[in-house]
């Protein structure tokens, strides 16, 4: 019999949660597939997917039935040992990737944290220790810790903790002549988000993912891929670099990985991989079995052509509908993104209004998102329904209405 609960409300969080976040009025208690309830019983269109988390929705039958078989298994023996389910999924994981060797922590900011200690490891032991510097891009983001927080490029989430991480060069995003000037021999690694999530739903030039390849190559430096937002089937390949045909050196991957369980990765070679040897580099949670176990289900329905080209599919389904709304209501200079990550860019005359186009969907029953002041963004599940899609367009459309005629 489980315990009495007692009851809570929104107001409790302004009193008993630090205030680093501000959430929505109302407290989501139930999901199923694209849709939502909140405490009072309404019903919600789920267009945010949990900031690209929900790969599948919401309580999808297949999860749910992983995660209470190995409940009932094995929940956790650190990595003094190993466990059948994180061998399952990194044996998948690089059977379907370049890679051929995996590391599992709890999060993106962690798993690139992971990426980022291996690439200066990496140049350290092969090159020396001047060679540490890493590039990335303006208006980036790879985490909050304090290391990936520096490497991010967006002085706002950074600033204010004291001294930050040495090393740390940033160049505007999809600009190669910049890449160029900056990348040199003392270069251990270019860090970049194939598209930029946080920074505004911005995809990579194909040209410039070419580019600091081959910069990389010649500068004997890494190239990092961070694929936490863009990753496991959200641009409708499995991971966006396989769209650009673009190798990486390591990958990081979290979010859509367990479909809603915590859960980070790290992706590279054998070679690279030999350089955090015992003792370099760990976690106490990664590779926790509940987390492995759920993740490998999530692999084994995303990574199917039906699932892969659905996302293609529902991608123009979305993006119709947008480009409709934008003109009938003069609201977006453009739509832009891959597969189930779409970035709805405000007309100038509506700049760095996003959180009213937030607040106005929320009062009529959506939730989406947004990336910075200026651009909305929807990450919803990679299997909603076409049905769920229609509805919170129609939603959609209401709140734009809402905001225009205000």
């Amino acid at each position: 019999m489980s315990a009495p609960q007692n009851p809570v409300e929104r107001a409790d969080f302004d009193k008993v949660i630090v205030p680093s976040y501000a959430p929505a009025a109302f407290i989501p208690v139930r999901g199923q597939g694209s849709r939502v309830w909140d405490q009072s019983g309404r019903e919600l269109v789920d267009l945010a997917g949990g900031i690209a988390v929900n790969s599948l929705g919401h309580a999808h039958p297949a999860l749910v039935e992983a995660l209470t078989e190995q409940a009932g298994k094995l929940w956790h023996v650190s990595n003094v040992f190993t466990n059948e389910p994180t061998l399952r999924l990194a044996k998948k994981l690089t059977a379907a990737t370049f890679a051929e060797r995996a590391f599992f922590c709890n999060s993106g900011a962690e798993a690139n944290e992971a990426a980022f200690k291996l690439a200066r490891r990496y140049a350290h032991n092969l090159f020396g220790p001047e060679k540490c510097e890493i590039v990335s891009a303006l208006n980036s983001f790879h985490g909050r810790t304090l290391f990936t927080v520096t490497v991010g490029g967006q002085p706002k989430y950074s600033d204010g903790f004291g001294p930050k991480i040495q090393g740390i060069r940033h160049v505007p995003y999809n600009d190669i002549q910049s890449l160029e000037a900056v990348v040199t021999d003392k270069t251990c690694a270019v860090v970049l988000e194939p598209i930029q999530g946080e920074g505004g739903v911005l995809p990579a030039d194909q040209a410039y993912l070419e580019a600091a390849r081959e910069l990389c190559t010649r500068h004997r430096a890494l190239l990092v891929f961070d694929e936490v937002q863009s990753g496991m089937g959200r641009t409708g390949s499995l991971f966006a670099y396989m769209g650009y045909g673009v190798i990486p050196d390591i990958l990081t991957s979290a979010k859509s990985l367990g479909g809603g369980f915590p859960i980070g990765a790290m992706l590279t070679t054998d070679r690279i991989a030999s350089h955090l040897s015992v003792g370099t580099h760990g976690t106490t949670y990664g590779g926790n079995p509940l987390a492995c176990a759920v993740a490998e289900r999530v692999l084994d329905v995303v990574n199917t052509p039906a699932v892969l080209e659905g996302v293609k599919a529902k991608h123009e389904r979305f993006a119709t509908r947008l480009a409709e709304i934008g003109q009938r209501y003069a609201v977006f200079s453009g739509v832009r993104g891959k597969g189930l990550l779409i970035g709805a860019v405000l007309a100038e005359d509506f700049k760095g209004r996003a959180k009213d186009f937030v607040d106005a969907a929320e009062r009529e029953a959506l939730m989406i998102l947004q990336a910075g002041p200026d651009v909305l963004r929807l990450a919803p599940s990679l299997v909603i329904e076409d049905a769920d899609i229609d509805e919170g367009m129609a939603r959609f459309e209401r709140a734009v209405a809402r905001v225009v005629q205000a």
